[in-house]
């Protein structure tokens, strides 16, 4: 599947998961950051997005546990990359020196109890006032939407890619992944327990879910009220990351 899962991304999706990577690091801190961490990060394909905005000095440290797609990952790039194949369930690195944590498209293929772990290692990487920004394939909320929807990712990508790439099989099980899956809520609520604090985003209706914000500092509580039931369906452009109250 590594040898064509970027073709079949881009194209199947019209586009749309190169503009919801994107979206999903907009906002984020990331000129001031020294170190980055991806987290299924697949073939780097976030990095891109990355690369507008994160300086030379900066390095990224992605985690995969494909070693075919840590093979195939493209590593020139104007900062330093490091790429691990590890589960990032298990992946065993020193506490609170990420300043950044991203992941996208990663999320699906984690049961309940292991969107629960993952999120204790966010909090465990995270340094404290560090930003976080998963985004992952949903299945929208409005059911004409999500007929079709889940119609086109349990049929159409399978034949694309048998037409294209004469490889469906591979393909077959992102529809049930998706359904599975379902939406990025139970996640963020995996985040504010683990700690931190959780703005959810929904793009383009839904068709894509994720969960942002940051690690607050030792002495800060951990606001839940204002983000716990936030829903942005449709918006184009994600809110910024809230930014972490200065320690006194």
């Amino acid at each position: 599947m590594a040898s064509t899962y970027g073709y079949i991304n881009l194209i199947s999706s019209f586009g749309f998961t190169a503009r919801w990577r994107r979206q999903a690091v907009a906002g984020l801190p990331l000129a001031s950051a020294a170190c980055v961490v991806d987290l299924m990060s697949g073939m780097g394909e976030l990095w891109r997005s990355l690369a507008t905005a994160l300086p030379a000095s900066a390095r990224v440290v992605g985690v995969d546990i494909s070693p075919e797609m840590a093979r195939r990952t493209h590593r020139k790039w104007h900062f330093p990359v490091e790429v691990r194949v590890a589960d990032v369930l298990e992946w065993e690195t020193e506490p609170a020196f990420a300043d950044v944590v991203v992941s996208s498209f990663g999320l699906k293929t984690f049961d309940r109890e292991q969107q629960r772990r993952l999120a204790y290692t966010v909090a465990r990487l995270l340094k404290d006032g560090g930003s976080y920004s998963f985004v992952e394939i949903s299945a929208p909320p409005f059911p004409p939407l999500r007929a079709a929807y889940m119609f086109y990712l349990k049929w159409l990508i399978p034949l694309l890619g048998r037409l294209l790439l004469g490889n469906p099989e591979s393909y077959r099980m992102l529809g049930a992944y998706t359904e599975g899956f379902g939406n990025a809520a139970h996640f963020a609520g995996c985040l504010r327990q683990a700690g931190l604090v959780v703005v959810p985003v929904s793009y383009f209706f839904g068709c894509a879910t994720g969960a942002r914000g940051y690690k607050p500092t030792g002495e800060t509580a951990c606001p839940t009220a204002a983000t716990s039931h936030l829903a942005l369906v449709g918006q184009a452009v994600p809110p910024a990351i809230p930014v972490p109250p200065n320690p006194a």
